[in-house]
């Protein structure tokens, strides 16, 4: 059976982000068509006006005006189809969302719902996307265009988590493997430096190997294994990015003492050298 796809942003673009806004009655290329898949980012949207829907983890949900919606990393889902609405789309890489915020999105429940934005929240929503967007198509991007970008971006972000983290009513309840992929990965973003072994996380569960590793990809179709990996690398990339350490210094502070060993399975993950990608970022 063919796997469901999962698209990478880093292969459309080098900036961590991507954004626009979209019209009612725009039709979308062929290529641009996506079929069910997942994203290795998160993706929000912010409806302005009309109706929109989406089939996501088989739930088809549908948005009215003035509604925000996010996406998770490694949920199934179809393209939105947004015919006769007006709004933005903002594809996010995990690394650019703080770990606050991570922690308001990702312990929602199995099916996150639409939230319902005030007519100021609206306005304030749209003011800075518009901001972001100008700045983010800018044709000669002068000093400091990342940090900018990021810095509207984060706004953007903190006023999404700002909503959903007063949110709440149960809408679905949680599987067992949803429960337990939940409390794997909070005890991934708090242990991820010193425990780095399957097993070690399926003893703290009290669970064997086995039924954690089953659990996983049922409830998010990926294994321990990928989600430490993923955990490790997007560390690693908010330590290149933010910080100030060298490499040598980021590879200690995430657990390995060989740095050389670091910098290989970085590169295999990533596909540029955690210097490269450093300097790419930075630019």
């Amino acid at each position: 059976m063919k796997d469901i796809p999962v698209h990478q942003l880093k292969e459309r673009v080098n900036t961590g982000l991507e954004i626009w806004h979209f019209v009612a009655g725009e039709v979308l290329d062929e290529e641009d068509t996506l079929g069910a898949h997942r994203d290795d980012h998160y993706i929000f949207f912010v409806v302005e006006k009309g109706t929109a829907s989406l089939m996501i983890d088989f739930h088809e949900l549908s948005f009215q005006g003035s509604s925000l919606y996010y996406i998770l990393p490694g949920q199934v889902h179809h393209r939105i189809r947004s015919e006769v609405a007006h709004g933005w789309f903002i594809a996010i890489d995990a690394m650019l969302i703080a770990p606050d915020y991570r922690n308001v999105f990702e312990t929602q429940l199995l099916l996150q719902q639409p939230f319902l934005l005030s007519e100021v929240q609206l306005k304030q929503c749209n003011d800075v996307l518009c901001l972001l967007q100008a700045k983010y198509l800018e044709d000669e991007p002068g000093p400091f265009y990342l940090p900018v970008v990021h810095s509207l971006l984060q706004s953007f972000v903190g006023m999404a988590a700002s909503c959903y983290s007063g949110a709440g009513g149960l809408q679905f309840a949680m599987s067992r493997p949803v429960q337990l992929a939940h409390q794997f990965k909070k005890l991934l973003a708090e242990n991820i430096r010193q425990i780095k072994s399957p097993s070690a996380y399926a003893s703290m569960l009290n669970v064997s190997e086995t039924y954690l590793n089953e659990a996983l990809k049922k409830a998010t179709g990926l294994s321990v294994s990928y989600w430490i990996q993923q955990e490790v690398m997007l560390e690693a990339k908010r330590l290149l990015f933010y910080s100030q350490m060298s490499i040598k210094e980021i590879a200690h502070n995430l657990g390995y003492m060989d740095h050389t060993y670091f910098s290989r399975i970085f590169k295999k993950s990533e596909g540029n050298t955690p210097l490269l990608f450093r300097v790419n970022y930075r630019k």
